[in-house]
């Protein structure tokens, strides 16, 4: 829970260039299929579709783009795959970029597939354990060699790695594995093969024996890699990398790696950028919907250099007839208004048409006009948001001591009369997933993690005591669903609104935190000592102070509204206060202040959301602030405004179809939208 401090009125943009490397030489693997293990993949087949296109979308020769995979995976059209991805060819591409690569090269390495944990066989592991990689052909722990069968340690690729290092190339290595099951409550097998799957196989399933021990004496650590590289992982350390559905979850075709869908579309779309701010936008497009359950990291020295080639953005898609040859990976949505056009830079359009039968790369197009056999086609204006599907309870522990009978039976009346606006309860491909835990409903993404940053950190419901249990619940579970589908909105009115790119927002943002104590009557004062800035992500506790500073570098003036959703679904909106301007003129700033409010010291995730938008001559102001409360939210289309007319049919109960009528001829004005995750700190 967060409280507005205070609004102080009292002003100040970058550019580089990306250096051209000599050539760049790509090893793509992707392991869906394991010959000896009982871990299949579907992601990893259409993963090194995303990522052999994105190297040729910059410029990299298919001649210099090595795929290992199945098959049947997919690929850029003209690359073909050299193998299965073995152990003995994984090994032999990298023995082969050591002889070609050269000095001012990039090596680009990409693994898509299950990592796990061995024990450390040459105690240079802190942990006692190595971190490995399965290829197709891995199997079990062989106790005779101290290893898994066919495994890629960290070790051996380190070497590898230095090898191609010591040629002088630049090293670029991307991992959409995982090699940790710490950090959450997990129930294994519970949801397998519905929304999610997690690439991680666990040691004990390898065969490893649980008192399989790192060798006795500890040897010195891996020397630290010499030259110039940069590493982007799919997750943290503690965490699991997931694969979903990009559309229905019974078509293998449409599985992708979170991380490498968000990664790819990044790197598709911009074309100058630094590693880090790709994976930046990346990180943000992974919790556009809310915060995610991963969150990828990148390492080395290369992280502020700029990322090889150049990609061709556009805000148009190809299209033939009614065919539209871009879907739901490329940000379209269902119901979503085109226009057709020409050419990629013709302003006369053709025809408008609604965008129908979506899958995840390709839709229909519906019109009443007669559509040309060749044009393209640019977004005016989003669909609405999908009712938020819920999935079927899971009980945590059945030996948990508590009776979930009543909650039980108010879910399956809920179900039965179709009494929640906006939610589908007992969904098979479902957005949150309920679980009754420690007596309460707590809900989780739909990862299925349940309290991934510590017990207690997913929203929960506890009902004991409730005067009227049945309000209630509905209450929680229509907040949850209405915040849900908030994101998605503006998720989908900033995407089609001009579409991504780094550096689309004139709004310039920074975040400070001014850690505070507890006082006997509330909270007293941070100390005097300048802010600590922050990033993305902020670390809080009780009476913490959260400082905003927003400042329009821009010669138009900007809309902008921040709101705060806490844990328990809450949505507050912070700036501007009633009866303020939102308006930023060019030169000026705001500072805006938040309180962490959380007596309790409850662990769990909140966020802050910065939207804006540029002023328009003769518009009325675009002032967001009553998307924090569902009755003013209908209300918004009354004062004006293409965006909150938008944001107010998109968000209603009573809106039966996803396709909405288009507000204006020009579509969504240009609308960016910033997020912020706060954890809470759990308090001893």
């Amino acid at each position: 829970m967060v409280k507005p401090i205070a609004i102080l009125g009292v002003a100040a943009s970058l550019a580089w260039a990306t250096p051209v490397r000599a050539e760049t030489h790509a090893l793509v693997i992707g392991v869906s299929d394991y010959l000896h293990l009982d871990a299949d993949l579907r992601g990893p087949a259409n993963d090194v579709g995303l990522v052999t296109r994105m190297l040729s979308d910059r410029g990299v020769p298919s001649a210099n783009i090595h795929l290992l995979a199945a098959p049947d995976a997919r690929h850029a059209d003209d690359v073909e795959i050299a193998g299965a991805p073995t152990r003995a060819a994984i090994m032999g591409a990298l023995d082969r970029l050591k002889t070609i690569a050269g000095p001012d090269d990039t090596v680009f390495f990409y693994f898509s597939g299950h990592g796990s944990q061995a024990p450390d066989q040459n105690g240079d592991e802190a942990g006692g354990y190595d971190e490995i990689l399965l290829p197709a052909d891995a199997s079990g722990w062989r106790g005779a060699i101290g290893a898994v069968d066919n495994a890629i340690v960290d070790d051996e690729l380190a070497l590898q790695f230095q090898a191609i290092l010591d040629t002088g190339a630049q090293m670029v290595a991307v991992l959409d594995a995982c090699h940790s099951a710490t950090g959450f409550r997990a129930l294994d097998g519970v949801l397998d093969g519905q929304v999610s799957a997690a690439r991680y196989v666990d040691p004990v399933s390898l065969g490893i024996p649980t008192d399989a021990a790192a060798p006795e004496t500890t040897g010195a650590p891996m020397p630290p890699l010499s030259g110039e590289y940069v590493f982007l992982y799919s997750s943290q350390s503690n965490q699991r990398s997931f694969e979903y559905p990009v559309g229905e979850a019974s078509d293998p075709g449409n599985w992708y790696g979170d991380f490498t869908r968000a990664l790819t579309q990044v790197l598709s779309r911009e074309s100058t950028l630094s590693w880090q701010q790709a994976l930046q936008a990346t990180t943000d497009s992974m919790s556009r919907n809310g915060p995610a359950a991963q969150s990828p990291d990148g390492e080395g020295s290369l992280l502020q250099a700029g990322v090889f080639g150049a990609a061709k953005a556009t805000e148009m898609f190809e299209t033939k007839g009614d065919h539209l040859l871009a879907g739901l990976l490329s940000g379209l949505t269902e119901g979503a208004h085109v226009a057709i056009h020409t050419s990629l830079t013709s302003a006369e359009v053709l025809a408008t048409a609604t965008v129908d039968r979506l899958d995840a790369n390709s839709a229909r197009l519906r019109s009443d006009a007669a559509l040309p056999a060749t044009g393209y086609a640019k977004v005016l204006q989003p669909g609405a948001p999908a009712v938020v599907g819920l999935a079927a309870p899971i009980r945590a522990d059945a030996g948990d001591g508590h009776d979930y009978a009543a909650v039980l039976e108010l879910l399956e009346s809920f179900a039965q009369a179709d009494a929640l606006e906006g939610v589908r309860l007992n969904a098979a491909n479902f957005d949150l997933q309920p679980y009754l835990v420690d007596g309460a409903l707590a809900l989780a993404g739909r990862d299925g993690v349940l309290d991934p940053n510590g017990t207690g950190s997913s929203p929960r419901l506890l009902l004991e005591g409730a005067a009227y249990p049945a309000v209630a619940l509905a209450d929680f579970l229509e907040r949850a669903a209405r915040t849900h589908r908030m994101r998605q909105a503006l998720a989908m009115a900033a995407s089609s609104a001009g579409g991504f790119s780094l550096f689309s927002t004139a709004v310039g943002q920074s975040i400070a935190l001014a850690p505070a104590l507890a006082a006997d009557d509330g909270c007293a004062e941070p100390d005097a000592d300048p802010l600590k800035q922050a990033g993305k992500t902020l670390d809080v506790s009780h009476c913490d102070q959260i400082w905003l500073t927003i400042s329009n570098a821009d010669l138009k003036a900007q809309d902008v509204t921040v709101l705060y959703v806490d844990r328990d679904f809450q949505v507050s909106a912070i700036w501007p206060e009633p009866g303020y301007s939102n308006r930023v003129p060019f030169g000026e700033r705001q500072e805006i202040g938040m309180l962490i409010q959380n007596p309790a010291g409850l662990p769990g995730v909140e966020e802050i959301i910065v939207i804006s938008s540029s002023a328009r001559d003769g518009a009325p102001r675009t002032d967001l602030t009553a998307l924090a409360d569902p009755a003013q939210t209908r209300d918004m289309a009354q004062d004006g405004g293409a965006l909150a007319s938008y944001f107010s049919r998109a968000l209603s109960p009573e809106e039966s179809s996803r396709t909405l009528p288009l507000g204006g001829d020009d579509g969504l004005p240009k609308l960016d939208v910033t997020r912020y995750t706060v954890h809470l700190q759990a308090e001893e």
